[in-house]
């Protein structure tokens, strides 16, 4: 069975940056889960298993246009410490939820802390960066019609209702 649309694929992964440092790896877990076309994982990831079977392993280079888009300074502001009412201690790294400008829901990270100035950064933490995966192909099935309904995998190493 090769990879395609509505396939449960499971994978062992690391991903690293172009330094070589780890950032997210299943080693020593369970394989990642997931719907192959639902845009489970980033595209240029989904594009690059297309095909590929139990057993293959590959190194995938995604482009950030591919991945989690080009950095954004538009989505970097600074604002008043009062905007966090409620919040005892501010720290850098700290995330919240925040309106977007088109009305969304977005997640903003603290980026830095200046008297009562907070700069906040709406961009994905790996924005802008060329991502690299080390994959192994663990696992393919056909996904259930639930699954395939809901958009995401069931279950084990899938996603709990």
């Amino acid at each position: 069975m090769l990879i395609a649309a509505n396939k449960a694929v499971s994978i062992d992964y690391t991903l690293t940056n172009d330094a070589g440092e780890v950032i997210d790896s299943s080693a020593g877990g369970a394989p990642l889960v997931y719907l192959q076309g639902a845009g489970n994982i980033i595209p240029g990831l989904e594009k690059a298993l297309e095909g590929k079977a139990v057993g293959d392993e590959l190194k995938v280079s995604v482009e950030p246009e591919d991945a989690y888009g080009e950095y954004a300074a538009e989505l970097v502001s600074t604002l008043s410490r009062s905007m966090f009412e409620g919040v005892d201690e501010l720290e850098v790294g700290m995330q919240f939820h925040a309106s977007a400008p088109d009305g969304q829901m977005q997640i903003v990270t603290i980026r830095d802390l200046d008297g009562d100035d907070v700069t906040v950064d709406g961009n994905h933490p790996l924005a802008g960066q060329r991502l690299n995966f080390q994959v192994k192909i663990v696992a393919i099935r056909d996904a259930s019609q639930e699954e395939i309904a809901h958009g995401h995998i069931h279950g084990e190493g899938g996603h709990h209702h």
